[in-house]
């Protein structure tokens, strides 16, 4: 059996005439190719182009087959998935890759690197292929983060997103694209900052090493919501901790807010914020997921409003859905401030698009400008 598979070339070229999204999968399981295959090609959005059973056989045929999007293994013979993922972009600078592995620590630690290097997001794998085979929910996840992340792509290249109807990815959770006009702003609510609260989701790791880098430090506690599993949450806290001054930790239960620390919500986990004994603690549940994910941004905003009000200073960037959204409605009007991270420096613009264009931001800003801007506010200079 070839390691490769590719549709012909005039079936892909009807296809992109279509406005499919063009995607590639490689894997070293043939049965585990197949069944993402069969997945993403039942949804009309999506075009599979080719398959691929290592890194080195997925570069000879990249420049001809020219996918979109890349669904890369970590753990491949003859040139693995971290290896081959900077030759992806030496050959297409704007190809997207999406990490896919089981949930190891090892595997974290890999996906976690190969986000620094650019790969824009990661799927984790269930543990067997009849895990893989009977899971509604990654099957979910893996084409909704396709379809978000080449969509965003082709919007900020200037290309046509796919309008039709998709199969499984949830109304919440389709791809925002640039509204036409530029979104209504607030001006920022005068008065001291007590905390500082961010949430993100896809491209969120790198995003949120930007953002603490350029910050610095704060003189308020930072707590963070980033939509990851278990494992994940972990290695990130350590890899912030390594590449900015902010000391950050995966928080626990009870934890007491200190100024400067960096909390951030463990996967599978929510995240809120409770008085105890006349101390400002970290309080974790497993309660319901809230638009669809746990940790969500939703519970975390809601308890700061309720315990500092005016004195929240909050922050959304990239990610896909609107997690976060009624939240921040009430944030805003208990007279807290919110700033969003723009559309262009989105890696998907769903969650920042949400808040911005619900006019809820006092300012909508690219990457490289926030941690600034954060800063601005904490020391009483915004406007």
């Amino acid at each position: 059996m070839s390691s490769i598979s590719i549709k012909d070339r005039g079936n892909s070229a009807r296809n992109i005439r279509s406005g499919q999204y063009r995607v590639m999968i490689v894997d070293d399981s043939a049965v585990i190719r197949g069944m993402m295959s069969r997945w993403l090609s039942e949804d009309p959005a999506i075009q599979i182009v080719g398959t691929a059973g290592n890194g080195k056989i997925a570069l000879d045929n990249m420049a001809r087959y020219d996918p979109e999007i890349i669904i890369l293994d970590i753990e491949m013979p003859v040139m693995d998935g971290l290896t081959a993922l900077p030759e992806f972009f030496k050959i297409n600078p704007k190809v997207k890759v999406l990490m896919a592995s089981t949930l190891t620590k090892r595997n974290a630690e890999i996906s976690m690197k190969a986000l620094s290097l650019g790969a824009s997001d990661y799927v984790s794998k269930p543990e067997s292929n009849r895990d893989i085979a009977s899971s509604m929910s990654f099957q979910e996840e893996i084409i909704s983060k396709v379809i978000n992340i080449a969509a965003a792509s082709r919007l900020r290249n200037g290309g046509k997103i796919f309008r039709g109807k998709t199969t499984l990815v949830k109304k919440d959770l389709m791809p925002v694209g640039n509204v036409g006009k530029t979104p209504e702003k607030r001006r920022f609510s005068p008065g001291k900052v007590s905390i500082l609260a961010i949430g993100s989701s896809t491209g969120g790791p790198q995003a949120l090493l930007a953002v603490l880098r350029d910050l610095g430090s704060a003189d308020v506690p930072v707590i963070i919501t980033q939509h990851m599993p278990p494992t994940f949450t972990a290695i990130l806290a350590k890899h912030l901790t390594s590449a900015t001054r902010f000391d950050c930790k995966e928080a626990e239960d009870g934890d007491i807010l200190e100024k400067g620390k960096v909390y951030l919500a463990p996967g599978d986990y929510h995240m809120t914020v409770v008085k105890k004994s006349g101390q400002d603690v970290i309080s974790l549940n497993q309660g319901p997921q809230e638009n669809f994910c746990r940790p969500s941004v939703e519970p975390m905003f809601r308890s700061v409003t309720e315990l500092y009000g005016a004195k929240v200073f909050a922050v959304i960037l990239t990610g896909m859905g609107h997690d976060g959204l009624e939240a921040s409605r009430k944030l805003v009007a208990a007279g807290g401030n919110l700033i969003a991270q723009d559309e262009k420096s989105s890696v998907v613009w769903g969650m920042p698009g949400a808040v911005s264009t619900a006019g809820l931001c006092s300012g909508i800003y690219p990457l490289d400008e926030i941690g600034g801007k954060i800063k601005e506010k904490l020391m009483g200079l915004a406007s």
